[in-house]
C-alpha cells in the first residue's frame, strides 16, 4: 500500500479544524453520511469498494514532523500545530460491507467522531471510497456481458498517475480476473498476466524469431501479439508454427492475442485456422479501447473471444471519470444537523441512521432499501424521500441491517477479508438484485425509502429554518 500522511486532504479541511479547535469545539461529537446522488454510467446500481484501504489508513493516520513544519509555512496557529502532533482518529464507523450492491441517497458509511477528527478524515475517504467505488462498479458492468469469460486489467500505462494502482484492485472487486500491473498484484495478491509489445516483435527482423525467443523465454502462460504486420497471413500462422514448436518441447501455448482490425472477424478466422491446425485449447485474447459495450457487440456477433483485456476505459471510469459521492453533517453538538437547498434532492437527512435492505418471506431482495433513525426498532413503513405521498409497507417483510461497526474508538473491528473473498461476496450480493436493475438502458429505479420518524425528523428541521 502507497503512503499517506495526514495531509493528503484540502486546506479547508484543517482550516475549519483550526477553527473548532481555537472556539472549543474540538471535542464536539458529530455524525457525517458517505453517500452518493446519482448511479455511475446511467446504470442501476454501484458496487462499494476502497473500505479496507481507508481503514488501515484511518488506523496509522498522523501528521508527521515534515507535515507540521509545511502549515508553519501557512499559517496555521502554533497551539493549534501542536494538537495536530498527537493526532489520531478515535472515533466510530459504521459501513456496508465492502463489495456490496449500493444505491443513491442512501447512506453507505457514516462516520461518529470528534468534528476535528471527522473533517480531517473526509477528504481522503472521499478520494478513496469514490474512486475505487466506480472502478468496481464499472467493472461489474463488464464481468456481467462477459459471463464467465476471462478479464484483465491492462490500464495501468492510461490510468491517471497512482490511481491505476487502486484501479487494479477496485476491478477485482468488480469481477476482474487478473491484472498487468505487477505492483498491485503483489500488494493485493492479484494473479497477474501480460502478453508482449509491438515493439518487441519490431526489434526483431523477422515476427517468427521473435515468437520463438519469447516462446523460450515465458514458456508458461505464453501469449502471442499477432497483429503487427499482417494477422491472419503473418501473425496467426507463425504463431502456428510456434506452438507446434512448443509442444515438442512438452508445452502449451496459451493464446493469442487481437490488438487491432475487426476483431470479430479476426477472431473467427483465427479461430478457425487454430482448430485446422489441431490448436483448439489456444485461447484468443482482445484488447484495443475495450468497453462493455464493445464486448458485448463482440459476443452478440459470436466473436471466439476467450479473455478480454481492458484498459482506458476501465481504470478512468468511462465515460463519468468520477462518482459524486459526497460527506454531509447530520448530527453535531448534541443536535441533528441537515443542509437545506432548493433542490429537493439535496436536502440531507438528518441524525445517525441505520439502513435496511428489503427481502420478502423468503428471503430474497425485492429492490428496496429502507432508511430509518439509529434508535428505531424497525421501521413498519417507508416514504419516498422526495415525493411524500409515494409509501411502501414494510409489516411482514424481512429486514436486513447494512450498517455494521467497522471501527470503535480508534480501533478497527472487522474482520479483514482477502480480494478474493471481497469479490466472492460482491458476486452474491449482484447476484440476488433483480435483472430489471442490471439492465444497460434504462435500469428500473431502486426503491430507496425513509421510516416516518425520520421523514418526521427531516420536515421539521426545513419548517425551522424556513420560517
Amino acid at each position: 500500500m502507497l503512503d499517506f500522511t495526514a495531509t493528503y486532504t484540502d486546506l479547508y479541511q484543517l482550516s475549519m479544524a483550526q477553527v473548532y479547535f481555537k472556539q472549543g469545539h474540538k471535542n464536539d461529537i458529530a455524525v457525517f453520511d458517505y453517500f452518493f446522488r446519482k448511479n455511475p454510467f446511467k446504470g442501476g446500481y454501484a458496487i462499494f469498494a476502497g473500505l479496507q484501504d481507508v481503514l488501515k489508513i484511518i488506523d496509522e493516520l498522523k501528521f508527521s514532523d515534515e507535515d507540521i513544519e509545511y502549515l508553519k509555512t501557512q499559517d496555521f496557529d502554533r497551539e493549534f500545530l501542536d494538537y495536530l502532533k498527537g493526532f489520531k482518529f478515535n472515533g466510530n464507523i459504521y459501513s456496508v460491507r465492502e463489495g456490496d450492491v449500493v444505491f443513491p441517497t442512501r447512506p453507505v458509511l457514516q462516520v461518529e467522531a470528534s468534528i476535528v477528527e471527522a473533517q480531517i478524515i473526509e477528504t481522503l475517504l472521499l478520494n478513496f471510497l469514490n474512486f475505487q467505488t466506480l472502478i468496481a462498479t464499472k467493472a461489474n458492468r463488464i464481468r456481467l456481458v462477459a459471463g464467465e469469460r476471462t478479464l484483465l486489467d491492462f490500464g495501468l500505462r492510461r490510468a491517471q498517475g497512482a490511481g491505476g494502482y487502486y484501479a487494479s484492485r477496485a476491478a477485482v472487486v468488480g469481477g476482474f480476473n487478473g491484472t498487468s500491473n505487477v505492483l498491485a498484484g503483489r500488494d493485493f495478491d492479484i494473479p497477474v498476466s501480460g502478453t508482449m509489445a509491438h515493439s518487441f516483435i519490431q526489434s526483431y527482423d523477422d515476427e517468427i524469431s521473435a515468437f520463438r525467443d519469447f516462446a523460450e523465454g515465458r514458456p508458461k502462460n505464453c501469449v502471442l501479439l499477432v497483429d503487427t504486420y499482417d494477422t491472419l497471413k503473418s501473425g496467426v500462422p507463425n504463431a502456428i508454427k510456434v506452438a507446434k514448436e512448443m509442444e515438442e518441447r512438452g508445452q502449451k501455448l496459451l493464446a493469442i492475442r487481437l490488438d487491432s482490425g475487426d476483431l470479430a472477424y479476426l477472431a473467427k478466422e483465427s479461430r478457425k485456422m487454430l482448430d485446422e491446425a489441431g490448436l483448439d485449447y489456444v485461447k484468443i485474447a482482445a484488447s484495443n479501447q475495450l468497453d462493455e459495450f464493445v464486448i458485448k457487440s463482440l459476443l452478440e456477433q459470436e466473436a471466439p473471444i476467450d479473455i478480454f483485456g481492458v484498459g482506458t476505459n476501465l481504470v478512468i471510469g468511462s465515460p463519468d471519470g468520477a462518482l459524486d459521492g459526497v460527506y454531509k453533517l447530520t448530527f453535531s453538538a448534541e443536535k441533528p444537523r441537515i443542509k437545506i437547498s432548493e433542490s429537493i434532492i439535496k436536502i440531507t437527512l438528518p441524525h445517525k441512521k441505520q439502513v435496511y435492505r428489503v427481502r420478502n418471506e423468503n428471503g430474497e431482495a425485492i429492490g428496496a432499501d429502507a432508511v430509518a433513525l439509529a434508535e428505531e426498532e424497525r421501521p413498519e413503513r417507508m416514504f419516498h424521500p422526495f415525493e411524500p405521498f409515494k409509501s411502501m409497507e414494510l409489516t411482514g417483510l424481512k429486514l436486513e441491517k447494512l450498517l455494521q461497526p467497522v471501527m470503535q474508538d480508534g480501533e478497527i473491528k472487522m474482520e479483514f477479508k482477502s480480494l478474493t473473498e471481497i469479490a466472492d461476496y460482491s458476486k452474491k450480493r449482484i447476484s440476488e438484485l433483480p435483472t430489471e436493475y442490471k439492465r444497460f438502458n434504462n435500469p428500473h429505479i431502486y426503491k430507496i425509502g425513509i421510516s416516518q420518524n425520520l421523514k418526521e425528523e427531516r420536515d421539521r428541521l426545513v419548517s425551522s429554518f424556513k420560517k
